[in-house]
């Protein structure tokens, strides 16, 4: 794994803040009046982008910041008992990682950029301090830990009860959902991910994620050329992830 290429040195303050980013409605602004918002800018630390393959934190690391993704997308993975690399989840723009680290002050995950990506880095010691002079961040922040714990819990189920095909249709359906949550198409996207990465996420091998991109095309659901996805049918797809 290539170490983080980063500087330490922070972007201008006034080259991106809170109040104009295009993804305030999706992560920890959503909640917050434009003083609230200004006060949660003065904490965030905008840092130089991170290179595909580099890390933001390692598994075992001490526990310091949670994270917005503003551009890219990031892969999280622990280490199996086994030995083996698991990918436990992605996250696209206006999504917040790092919150795995707050119970046992370590993250539980190694954060890794899949492609040229930048985040917001919210050090957690001030962000607690605001969070008891706003009431709505600290509520905001409590719903997005609940929402990860509901995610686990879906990919639990989606690996314990669904078929290959189906744990395929329903994991680019969560892509789809999730691109029309930032207002881009829901039908036409990019795969920032490998085959081995989603399979891993899946719990099947890569010859399996292959297979069942290739059913899935002859089906008329799914077209995949490298890694451009097209859904010609979000109805069907729905159908077959039930």
């Amino acid at each position: 794994m290539v170490l983080a290429r980063r500087s330490d040195k922070c972007e201008p303050h006034s080259a991106v803040n809170c109040g104009s980013c295009r993804l305030n409605t999706l992560c920890l602004p959503v909640s917050l009046k434009m003083d609230e918002m200004d006060q949660l800018d003065q904490i965030v630390q905008r840092r130089k982008p991170y290179q595909k393959d580099s890390s933001v934190y390692s598994e075992g690391e001490a526990f310091r910041s949670v994270f917005a993704v503003r551009s890219g997308s990031f892969k999280a993975s622990c280490v199996s008992s086994s030995g083996e690399e698991q990918v436990t989840a992605f996250f696209m723009p206006g999504e917040v990682f790092g919150v795995d680290g707050i119970a046992d002050d370590r993250y539980c995950n190694t954060l890794v950029a899949l492609e040229t990506s930048s985040v917001c880095e919210i050090p957690f010691d001030h962000f607690e301090s605001l969070g008891r002079l706003v009431p709505n961040l600290q509520h905001h922040f409590i719903k997005l830990m609940s929402k990860e714990i509901t995610e686990d819990q879906k990919l639990l189920i989606l690996l314990g009860k669904k078929s290959a095909d189906e744990r395929l249709a329903a994991f680019m359906l969560s892509l789809s959902s999730r691109h029309l949550q930032r207002g881009l198409s829901a039908t036409r996207f990019r795969l920032p991910m490998s085959r081995i990465d989603i399979g891993s996420y899946l719990g099947l091998t890569v010859e399996t994620v292959s297979r069942c991109i290739g059913r899935l095309q002859k089906q008329g659901v799914l077209i995949v050329n490298n890694k451009e996805v097209e859904i010609p049918d979000l109805g069907a797809l729905k159908s077959l992830s039930l």
